[in-house]
């Protein structure tokens, strides 16, 4: 028996074509990426420039003489406590991604495996809530924030968006593609409901339950309207309404 003799490098190279094709591809590509990025670029610049240049209004790539000035001011500002309200934002996003996870996860294991009258008739309800602008819910809120002393607070920006119907939806429909005969073998092997929940259905579950938590957490991080409503003091501000206070404007650099 034969060994056919090993290929050389250049008989492995894709054709000259393909080559061609790749390197426009990666070009394009290139540029593409450039002009998604060329925006944090200059805002990142425009960082290191004094109050002058940064309101030019032909735009400067690289300053000139780069300064921390921007970076001294608003750290030393008492009445804006930047680090204070990221830390604000990172408590705010983790507890509320924390509680869609604990409320969802049951929901939708309940709406997909176990049997009970009027289950479809809950998750109509459940996924018709999707369809309500979150706008009209700012006055209910509101109120029940209200009356749970709950204004200018934390918890008034973690807790009513706790009960999240994309999260119910997004997790039922991960649950049905989960095969029922794994449930069935634990419980053959003697486990109970919350047994299978807890040891199966859940380890199996980490991919969608991750893809969620991320969800949660950026949509709690760039929320805006609903803290600008219920947080009013300087300390209890997130980081979005917080740099909100830094927009004004500006003439010639200055600040009117």
């Amino acid at each position: 028996m034969t060994l056919a003799p090993p290929r050389s490098d250049a008989t492995n190279r894709p054709p000259a074509g393909r080559r061609v094709r790749l390197s426009l591809l990666h070009l394009v590509l290139g540029v593409v990426a450039a002009l998604y990025l060329s925006p944090l670029f200059h805002m990142l610049v425009t960082s290191f420039k004094d109050r002058e240049s940064a309101g030019a209004s032909a735009p400067e790539w690289i300053p000139g003489p780069a300064t921390l000035d921007a970076y001294q001011e608003i750290f030393s500002a008492t009445d804006s406590p930047v680090l204070r309200w990221l830390v604000n934002s990172l408590l705010v996003a983790t507890a509320h991604a924390v509680l869609v996870l604990a409320t969802a996860t049951p929901a939708a294991y309940a709406l997909a495996r176990l049997e009970f009258r009027g289950r479809g008739a809950v998750f109509t309800c459940v996924v018709a809530t999707l369809f309500v602008p979150p706008v009209i819910l700012l006055v209910p809120n509101f109120l029940l924030v209200n009356e749970l002393a709950w204004i200018d607070t934390l918890p008034a920006v973690i807790v009513p968006g706790a009960a999240s119907a994309f999260g119910v939806f997004f997790l039922r429909q991960f649950f049905l593609s989960l095969p029922g005969e794994l449930e069935e073998a634990a419980e053959i092997d003697g486990c109970n409901r919350w047994q299978i929940f807890v040891r199966v259905v859940l380890p199996l579950s980490r991919p969608a339950l991750t893809t969620l938590a991320l969800l949660a957490f950026l949509a709690s991080w760039n929320d805006f309207l609903w803290p600008l409503y219920v947080l009013l003091s300087p300390e209890s501000l997130t980081l979005p309404v917080g740099l909100a206070n830094f927009q004004g404007p500006t003439t010639s650099g200055t600040t009117c």
